[in-house]
């Protein structure tokens, strides 16, 4: 069988085509390139204490302003590509594990 003539499961192309979707515009990829690299060979279950990437601190890293930030990071978490969890001021984000491996497989043509 060839790669043409595989099965493709329709809403696996709808979830893809959302993420890169998101990823199309590249401020957003930036946030989600950054959050994954903080990721690189961790297995995470949880937000990891040490990543606390407010929204703030992105916005003065990107040079945009906070609102700006807070849509991408919405349309982000929209997605499905990334998670957030408030804890008092700070607001931590992490990568969704398994969006982050479908793009992988799906790259990786």
């Amino acid at each position: 069988m060839s790669k043409f003539e595989q099965p493709v499961d329709p809403q696996e192309l709808e979830e893809a085509a959302r993420m890169f979707k998101a990823l199309s515009n590249p401020h957003r990829l930036r946030i989600f390139k950054e959050l994954s690299s903080c990721l690189a060979g961790k297995v995470i279950n949880e937000p990891p204490e040490d990543i606390q990437n407010c929204q703030r601190n992105f916005a003065e890293h990107l040079g945009l302003a906070p609102s700006t930030v807070s849509h991408h990071f919405k349309e982000l978490r929209n997605a499905g590509l990334i998670h957030m969890k408030r804890e008092g001021k700070n607001v931590l984000f992490w990568v969704d594990e398994k969006a982050a491996k479908a793009l992988q497989s799906l790259l990786a043509l």
